[in-house]
Formats: C-alpha cells, structure tokens, sequence
C-alpha cells in the first residue's frame, strides 16, 4: 500500500489548542472536505458533524471525490458511481452535509463519459452538480499529494476537453487541484471551453517543497502571475483554504502545540490577500479541506483564521466568501443561510 503524504490527525495533539469562536453569527458553507474510512484514520459522518459542531455556524458542506466507496464489480467507468452511493448513505439524515457532491467521472473517456455523468446524477438525486479527477502533476518526486500521482499531461489533453464540454453541457462544475506549475494548463482548459464552470482548488496549489520555497519571493511572484491569469477568464473560481497540505511547506503538525488562528492569519496573508485581489470575494470561497488539513489544524481555528482574514471585508463580501460563492456555484439553495439579523442573502 502506498503510504499517504497527509499528515497525521491527532486528536489529542489538537485538543492543546483552544479558542473562543470569533464572529459566531456567520452562516458558513464549508465548500470542501472528503469522507473516507482507511486503514491511516476514519472521516465519516460522525466525524464531521463532531467538527462542525465545535461552534461556527456552519450550515451544509460540499464533498469532495476521494475515491470512497467505489464499486468492486462491474464497468470500470461507473465504479465511482459507488462513492456518491456510499457518502449518501453515510450521511443519510444529513440534507445539507453534504448539499452538493464533486463526483469523479474519467474525463479521459471524452465524449464517452456522457453515460458516467447520467448515473452519477441519477444516484446523486440532485445533489452531485461537479466533477473533479487526479490532475496534481509534478517532475519532482519530493511534490506529492496524492497515495497513487497521475501520469503528466491530463489537463492538456484533447479528450479531457471533450469530457469537459460534456460537464458543461450538463450543468456540473470542473473542480481542479492543480499545482502552480500546472495552472497555464488551467486556464488554457478554461478558455477552451467558456461555459463550464472551473474551480480552482487550494488556491492554485502554492507550492513549498522540492524545487519550491515558499518564502522566494520569486516562487510566490511565479505562482501569482499564473494564477492571475487563471482569474482573468470569468468562468474560473478559487477555493481558498489547503495550507495544511504537505506540500505547501507549512509545518505546523512539528509544533508542541497546535497553531493558534492568530498565527495562521499571520502567515497565509498574502496568498489569501492576492486570491482576493485577483477572482474578488464574489468568485471566491472558503474551504477546510478537512481531514487532510485537520492534521496541521483544528476546525475551530480553521475557520476563525478565515474570519480573521476576512475581517477587513464589508458584511456582503464575507457572505460571499463565507458560502454565496459557493452557493451559487455548486447549486446550493442561498436560503440555508439567510441571516437571522435580516441581511439580504447575496
């Protein structure tokens, strides 16, 4: 078995760390996290609604493919239909945890996938409305973040185009988790076909490890000006959250103690400030990525460093970020989120 890159999740390493809930009036949409029971730890149902549960407002969640649950038997091509099956039925009872579904369905198959696309929508009832697949490609093996790395060249290639076109087609968002050396390709793919939806997961994969440091001014001004021209096509978003990946280079799971969102907002400031400047708070939206980033940090103090970088933001665009872009993206009802203080749901 391949060993996995995340960090490990120790509970009683994150319980160091306590912090009162900033802004706990917030309606938060968690635009992405897995669900997965593996030999390296368990993140089902119960364990997310233990973290949502620890004080923000966080009213429905999109999950993300992970290669859950896929069927054993039967076509190759329709055995992640078992992953919408199996979160489905872990969180039965949970209409809005999760309130959409990022799907895999191979995009290589082209215009073949059309059928893929139809039983994941059937099994979803309404709720899968994106697809994502393994696209982070490095040259360095020290960039990893996937057990089993795809080959090079996936986002380039003509038949994900036409894969594309299908999602498109049907209304479902691309998410990408690509890595700033690959976001030309993102954008290239994104202005082959303008009306899909592309959301650009991790903030465009800031890298820190191998060849990267992500303290040279000229990796951040590198990662930046791909990203921007990302942001330049106006069916692109970005999810801002991933800093506890292995390879953006933070290593907060060393620490005695876990980091406090102080600290946190400190450090992710100027990735969080040009994902801002760049795609706005209207094309933009806050992500967990839990459990992966719950080994470098705890929910609560995910989600007050988020309201900490937000803080200088008008009411509207913090709803923005905070669940109307992703709302209004992966077709969740704005509803859920109406503000008890009459604020208008943007």
């Amino acid at each position: 078995m391949t060993a996995s890159p995340h960090h490990t999740v120790r509970e009683d390493w994150l319980a160091l760390a306590q912090e009162e809930v900033l802004a706990p009036g917030q309606p938060v949409l968690d635009a992405h996290h897995h669900l997965w029971d593996r030999p390296e730890g368990r993140y089902r149902a119960d364990e997310l609604m233990a973290d949502v549960g620890t004080g923000h407002d966080i009213r429905a969640s999109v999950y993300v493919q992970c290669r859950t649950g896929y069927r054993a038997h039967g076509s190759e091509a329709l055995r992640p239909v078992g992953e919408v099956e199996t979160v489905l039925d872990w969180t039965r009872g949970q209409p809005h945890f999760p309130g959409a579904i990022i799907a895999m369905a191979d995009l290589q198959l082209g215009a073949a996938v059309a059928p893929v696309l139809e039983a994941l929508i059937e099994a979803g009832g309404g709720r899968v409305t994106g697809i994502r697949n393994t696209t982070a490609w490095h040259a360095d093996s020290a960039v990893r973040s996937n057990p089993k790395p795809p080959p090079d060249g996936l986002l380039r290639s003509d038949a994900l185009r036409d894969g594309a076109r299908a999602l498109a087609a049907r209304g479902l968002a691309l998410d990408i988790w690509a890595y700033q050396t690959q976001l030309d390709e993102v954008r290239a793919l994104a202005q082959a076909v303008p009306d899909l939806t592309v959301v650009v997961d991790h903030c465009g994969g800031p890298l820190g490890v191998g060849p990267h440091d992500r303290f040279d001014p000229e990796n951040f001004a590198a990662w930046r000006s791909a990203l921007a021209g990302v942001a330049e096509l106006p069916n692109t978003r970005v999810k801002i959250g991933g800093f506890g990946l292995g390879v953006f280079g933070w290593r907060y799971a060393e620490g005695p103690t876990p980091p406090q969102s102080e600290t946190l907002a400190r450090d992710w400031h100027p990735w969080v400030d040009s994902c801002l400047d760049l795609f706005g708070p209207k094309r933009a939206m806050f992500e967990s990525n839990f459990p992966v980033d719950k080994g470098q940090v705890g929910y609560r103090t995910l989600w007050n460093a988020f309201k900490r970088l937000a803080a200088p933001l008008s009411g509207q665009e913090q709803d923005a970020l905070f669940w109307g872009s992703a709302a209004r993206t992966y077709g969740i009802d704005p509803q859920i989120f109406a503000h008890d203080n009459g604020r208008t749901p943007s």
